[in-house]
């Protein structure tokens, strides 16, 4: 049987149902909603109804389809409203009875119905709050706590989950509507709910925050929790960086070292508030030392390999493994042209402040890759550590065959690869800024005082330490 059916059934049952005072359908009145319970405006009418709706359903045979018939769920069940209808629909079907696929759509209907609920849930919530505030206690903070004693009081929460609740509806409300007005629809689930209202918590301004809610609205459904926290920061920097400056600036202020004892006996060892990138490092650093211990024949899991670097490295008791960073930055942010936020690897989007840090120190082993800022190629790539990567030697090696001091016939494959900018005064290795020498002429370079630059043409201008300047191709003639 076709559960299909049970749709048509619904929209005629319908027109019986009763009417508002202006006249219109009480269900017209709710958005076409065949079973929602409204909280505002429910009258025992509403109710009678209801039930005499799913006592014809039942008694017409559609919500007790015939066990000799296979039951399948309709095609367009992911565009049915999360609401009283698949709330029936789904009451009355044994995922038992359903194929493989339909028990899928099965349980995402589910969860749809789920979201829904929890924005009732919501609503409900912050209506309680609107109750106090008609008590004109004056403080605002008065109003809070009467709200969350309530609160914990009719559902026996804990005074933490009820204020988290009340913030969470608040929020919802007063700063981004359409976040719940996605929840309710069942275009999003709770946590992605919640994820855009931490994400937006630190802008100042509703409008910034409205604006980053809607603009990952979109696609906030086919994402996870950490990847909509991306998205949900990446969009707070492009549109109020000082805002995201200001919100590290105070996390990191507020950096701790915790331990504390277990139940079983075991320490744990929190440190918060730590610099995203030396953050990633020391995660890249930890997860390179554990796969290598891993590799070798352990028979610790990684979690428990990685849990030991890590008291290792706390106790300066591990091997010096140095942690590596990535970061992607357009040209234009790199040129200071333009404010557009890096992307760590591993993290997410960052503001310029630490796009640059990585750019201008020599610290730890960071990487870093240039993109076109319409076009997002990338242009050039380097890093912090004093040799090239593999593919870096290749792309210079490529655009120079020979060694490029003057004269010189050297194969570039049989020569060192050179800091056009000395390595100790940059502190990054940069495919763009290499040049091939030979180990006679990169010698002499660096214990005499020469120096070059290379030109738009690919051509290598030479300066002499008295002054003289020389050019030379690198090519072979």
């Amino acid at each position: 049987m076709v559960i299909e059916q049970m749709f048509d059934t619904l929209d005629a049952l319908a027109t019986s149902f009763p009417t508002t005072s202006s006249g219109s359908s009480a269900r017209t009145a709710r958005t076409d909603r065949a079973l929602v319970v409204s909280p505002d405006g429910l009258t025992p009418a509403d109710l009678d109804a209801e039930d005499r709706l799913i006592d014809e359903l039942l008694e017409s045979g559609v919500l007790e389809p015939d066990p000799n018939e296979p039951v399948v769920l309709p095609p367009n069940l992911e565009t049915w409203p999360a609401d009283g209808r698949l709330a029936v629909l789904l009451d009355h079907v044994d995922p038992a009875d359903l194929s493989d696929a339909d028990r899928i759509r099965y349980v995402t209907a589910g969860e749809r119905l789920t979201s829904h609920t929890q924005a009732v849930g919501i609503a409900g919530i912050h209506r309680v709050a609107d109750s106090y505030r008609s008590l004109d206690l004056g403080d605002p903070k008065d109003v809070h706590d009467g709200t969350t004693f309530e609160l914990r009081a009719a559902l026996r929460w804990t005074r933490r989950h009820a204020e988290a609740e009340l913030d969470l509806a608040t929020d919802l409300h007063a700063r981004v509507p359409s976040v719940l007005q996605a929840l309710r629809a069942g275009h999003i689930d709770k946590r992605r709910a919640k994820t855009i209202v931490d994400g937006v918590a630190h802008l100042q301004s509703i409008a910034h925050a409205r604006q980053v809610a809607d603009e990952v609205l979109g696609g906030a459904g086919r994402l996870t929790t950490g990847q909509l926290a991306v998205r949900v920061r990446r969009a707070c920097v492009a549109v109020d960086s000082d805002s995201v400056r200001r919100q590290l600036a105070r996390g990191t202020a507020e950096r701790r070292f915790m331990t504390w004892s277990e139940p079983d006996g075991t320490m744990t060892v929190q440190v918060s508030g730590v610099d995203p990138l030396r953050g990633q490092e020391l995660s890249d650093r930890i997860n390179r030392m554990a796969r290598q211990l891993s590799a070798g024949g352990e028979s610790r899991s990684i979690d428990q390999i990685r849990a030991d670097v890590a008291v290792d490295l706390l106790t300066g008791t591990s091997s010096p493994t140095v942690g590596r960073v990535h970061l992607t930055v357009d040209l234009a942010t790199l040129a200071r042209l333009a404010d557009t936020p890096g992307d760590l690897a591993g993290y997410g989007p960052v503001v310029t402040d630490i796009t640059r840090q990585v750019l201008d120190t020599g610290d730890g082993s960071w990487e870093w890759t240039v993109t076109h800022p319409d076009t997002q190629r990338a242009l050039a790539d380097g890093h912090t550590r004093r040799r090239h990567t593999t593919s870096q030697a290749r792309r210079v090696r490529a655009r120079h065959e020979t060694c490029v001091a003057p004269g010189c016939r050297m194969p570039a494959v049989d020569c060192d690869l050179d800091h056009t900018t000395p390595y100790a005064e940059s502190g990054i290795t940069d495919g763009a800024d290499s040049a091939p020498l030979c180990r006679h002429d990169h010698g002499v370079r660096h214990r005499s005082g020469w120096a070059y630059r290379h030109l738009d043409d690919g051509d290598i201008l030479w300066t002499s330490p008295t002054g003289t300047r020389y050019t030379a191709s690198g090519r072979d003639p």
